[in-house]
């Protein structure tokens, strides 16, 4: 959950600040990383004191030195100068050490906020939940949480041939990375594996091993990371999903993700297991 805060407290403690306008993130100019700072240090976040809120640490190896604050200022556009905005998924590739474990959480909770300002159920106005992370109906009492949506990633190989896919929406970027897609609803994570590899690039694949999962805040999955071994089937790309798929040796790899993301975690530990075959 997030913490309200008063001024004082507010005043008083040097922070790393979170700041979300217009779906993007407030830095400092030409500094990609999230600014720490005073409040007062921020002169055009004043009117939006009450709108303050600490993000705590989950657990002991996500505590920094200095407290998070949270801020959404919505569709108002920062114009001060000496700062700018940036994508989430910038600084989410820049700033490695607390990516998914601040920024990654911060924009799931607003993204909450944002989307549940009325009740789904009755149609009144939603309050916050002063105890834990969710919005409440003063009309029904119906309560609802920040979504969750599993989704299954997975690094496929044949031999030393790894399976690597470019998305539509990532045509531009040139980009090739392991097949990803939700969890149906009374599907298993290892149904979903097999289901969305099929759909996708037309392949069987058999000996599943889970490998790790991550959130990911586009705008509120979980991802969950598998390792597999090809079983059979041609590629057959997807319309309108896969822009194209290949098989490509390991020395010969195209642009990848990065390994902040399970993506290239991923990529990373076949080529491995790859290696020492």
């Amino acid at each position: 959950m997030m913490i309200n805060l008063s001024g004082t407290e507010i005043s008083k403690r040097r922070a790393i600040w979170v700041i979300f306008s217009r779906g993007k993130i407030v830095v400092r100019e030409n500094d990609p990383i999230l600014p720490e700072a005073h409040f007062e240090e921020l002169s055009f976040l004043a009117s939006y004191q009450e709108d303050v809120h600490e993000l705590p640490p989950l657990n002991d190896a996500a505590v920094t030195e200095s407290p998070i604050y949270v801020v959404d200022v919505g569709s108002e556009h920062i114009e001060s100068p000496g700062w700018e905005r940036v994508s989430l998924r910038q600084l989410l590739f820049t700033q490695q050490n607390i990516a998914f474990s601040v920024l990654g959480r911060a924009w799931q909770y607003i993204h909450f906020l944002r989307t549940h300002k009325f009740c789904g159920q009755c149609g009144a106005e939603m309050e916050r939940v002063n105890w834990e992370m969710a919005m409440q109906c003063h009309r029904c009492k119906h309560r609802t949480y920040p979504r969750i949506s599993p989704c299954i990633i997975v690094a496929i190989h044949n031999k030393e041939k790894l399976l690597l896919a470019k998305g539509v929406r990532h045509k531009e970027a040139n980009m090739y990375s392991t097949l990803a897609g939700f969890v149906e609803s009374g599907e298993s994570l290892e149904e979903a594996v097999h289901r969305e590899v099929f759909e996708e690039v037309g392949v069987k694949v058999k000996n599943l091993r889970y490998f790790n999962s991550q959130p990911w805040p586009f705008p509120h999955s979980l991802m969950v990371g598998f390792i597999a071994e090809y079983d059979g089937g041609d590629i057959v790309c997807q319309e309108n999903e896969i822009d194209d798929a290949q098989w490509f040796d390991v020395d010969a790899l195209p642009n990848i993700p990065p390994k902040v993301s399970i993506a290239g975690q991923l990529i990373a530990e076949t080529l491995s297991l790859i290696s020492d075959k």
